[in-house]
């Protein structure tokens, strides 16, 4: 059955203005999504009156309304990944004073699901519900890893390899290569891959079937989140964490 058009462009405009928290103005929207100002401003008046969108009249910028977030108050709040997860994330955020992230994969990308902050001055921008690529991160990387080979070949066919910074992935095949070493290692580093400065150590979560439901991380600067920091301290961390987050969740196999 085919999409209907109106609702398809409704979407489309709420999938871009997710990605401009500031807002954006009426006539890069247009250009964004593809549409005339005369259509896109019918359609941000419907949304407005509905308060999925909102107009900030000081810069006629348009963004997301308060409307979405009550949409998704019970997707992630009942998610029983979240629920499980978060207290001892909460821990190990407090252990390692870093951000922690909890990601699943969806449509072949990595979307974050939970984020404890750290108290350090220098913070990570991310947030809940916002989307990265698998092959730049250490959370997609662990996702990964648990996949079959067909599923993993369909998302890397529409993934194209960008080189966000000069330590970024950018082959299949260096991908799938590093794929096999977070299977025998039980953990993903990202080595400022998808941010400049960032350094990740990621680990996976497991349900009671055996597979890798989620993954979470360790986020930092990589004057904080040093190599040493991650062979000392950080690996053994995030190994714990797999374990007790995974027994919660039924798991009884063994680990990496």
């Amino acid at each position: 059955m085919p999409n209907v058009q109106s609702v398809e462009r409704a979407l489309t405009i709420l999938n871009k203005l997710s990605e401009y928290p500031e807002g954006i103005q009426i006539t890069r929207l247009a250009e964004q999504v593809g549409l005339t100002k005369s259509t896109l401003h019918r359609l941000l008046a419907t949304l407005s009156n509905l308060n999925y969108v909102v107009k900030d009249e000081e810069t006629d910028k348009y963004k997301l309304g308060l409307q979405v977030l009550f949409l998704s108050r019970n997707l992630l709040n009942d998610s029983s990944i979240v629920n499980v997860a978060r207290p001892y994330l909460r821990k190990l955020g407090q252990e390692v004073n870093e951000t922690i992230h909890l990601c699943i994969e969806d449509n072949g990308e990595v979307l974050y699901i939970d984020k404890i902050e750290s108290n350090q001055a220098v913070q990570m921008y991310s947030r809940i519900g916002s989307r990265a690529p698998v092959y730049c991160t250490g959370v997609g990387k662990v996702l990964l890893s648990d996949m079959n080979e067909e599923r993993v070949n369909k998302i890397l066919a529409h993934t194209e390899f960008i080189p966000k910074t000069p330590t970024t992935i950018t082959s299949k095949e260096a991908l799938l290569a590093e794929i096999k070493q977070v299977n025998k290692q039980g953990y993903a580093l990202d080595n400022a891959e998808n941010e400049a400065v960032i350094r990740c150590i990621a680990a996976p979560i497991y349900d009671h079937t055996g597979h890798i439901v989620a993954s979470f991380s360790i986020s930092g600067p990589s004057n904080r989140v040093t190599e040493e920091a991650i062979q000392t301290n950080l690996i053994d961390k995030v190994k714990q964490y797999t374990k007790e987050i995974s027994k919660s969740l039924g798991y009884q196999g063994t680990y990496k």
